[in-house]
């Protein structure tokens, strides 16, 4: 069987952190699902297809990944994707805190789904989107913390 894994977030925009987790879970896996969560009560400064195209650019050109979008429930998205784990990032305390009440919940609903994390290089265990975001909304250069080619202007 092969073992797929969820890697969900909002990517608003994706970092090189994302790029970092993603890179360094691939040879645990045969496929990773890169997939945006559409969350009605969430307000995004990337529109979908800006985000969307974002992560085709920076992995689009391995085999081993795909890039989607789903709304609803992450571990329906899994089921319906054959995928047996959902992969996380972890920064700090508090997001591990926050991620194990997650997990747990998403065990409770599936299971035979297991939530793995990953943490963070150290040099890149501060930087976050929201940051990202408040570095462009005040009119500051991101360019060191996204991908290279991904332009937030």
């Amino acid at each position: 069987m092969k073992k797929i894994a969820v890697f969900p977030g909002s990517f608003d925009p994706v970092t090189i952190g994302h790029q970092s987790i993603v890179e360094r879970a691939l040879p645990l896996f045969d496929e990773v699902i890169i997939a945006i969560g559409i969350n009605s009560n969430k307000n995004y400064y990337f529109p979908l297809e800006k985000r969307l195209e974002w992560l085709k650019k920076v992995f689009g050109s391995e085999p081993k990944i795909r890039v989607t979008s789903f709304g609803g429930l992450t571990v329906q998205f899994c089921k319906l994707h054959k995928a047996q784990y959902i992969l996380r990032g972890i920064r700090t305390a508090a997001d591990f805190e926050f991620e194990k009440a997650i997990a747990q919940m998403n065990k409770a609903q599936a299971p035979e789904i297991e939530t793995v994390f990953i943490l963070p290089i150290a040099e890149l265990s501060a930087i976050n989107s929201t940051i990202i975001r408040d570095i462009v909304r005040n009119g500051g250069d991101a360019s060191p913390f996204v991908p290279a080619g991904i332009s937030l202007t």
